[in-house]
């Protein structure tokens, strides 16, 4: 006989194993992580934005922001400028190949839950936010940094065959923030 706990736990399973079969599928498909993806639509959303805006727009650290944006920076896909005003300020920019990436790259969210959500009327996507919202306070994880991209474990290094980005420092167990907080 399951508990409530278990059945609990189950779910929250269920929906990290989807997470990342979701991220696996952006890295895969479109060659960006879920973060580097954030990163870049927060980019495109924030004209002129700085590092620490972006990051607090996406809620993470500002360290993995920056790693982000070098990632980024490199590819082409943003550039960094100083400010005419404060030569100490750097804005961040979307370039046209990072607004190219944009038009092609899918939702954060999956397609079909995308969807579904969308078909519900507002008091219930209202009340999903609310009850998700309270499970990582009652978890303890309202702290963490909210990454898009949830691994079961460490996303595995590129090879010749398959050359992968690098990933953002996200990969950090979420299996593993669930069974802390057993």
């Amino acid at each position: 006989m399951h508990t409530q706990e278990n059945q609990i736990l189950a779910a929250l399973r269920r929906i990290m194993r989807a997470v990342d079969l979701h991220s696996r599928h952006l890295l895969d498909a479109h060659g960006l992580t879920g973060p580097q993806l954030a990163v870049l639509q927060a980019a495109d959303r924030i004209p002129s934005a700085s590092a620490s805006a972006l990051a607090r727009a996406v809620h993470l650290s500002a360290g993995t922001v920056t790693g982000i944006l070098d990632r980024l920076e490199r590819r082409g896909l943003i550039t960094r400028e100083r400010t005419d005003h404060d030569r100490r300020s750097i804005t961040i920019r979307v370039t046209e190949s990072g607004r190219d990436t944009l038009e092609r790259a899918p939702s954060l969210l999956q397609d079909q839950f995308r969807s579904k959500l969308e078909a519900l009327e507002d008091w219930e996507r209202t009340q999903i936010l609310a009850t998700l919202e309270r499970i990582a306070a009652m978890m303890s994880v309202s702290d963490l940094d909210a990454s898009p991209m949830l691994v079961a474990g460490p996303v595995a290094p590129p090879t010749a065959a398959s050359p992968r980005p690098a990933t953002d420092g996200d990969s950090a167990s979420a299996s593993s923030i669930l069974a802390n907080n057993n």
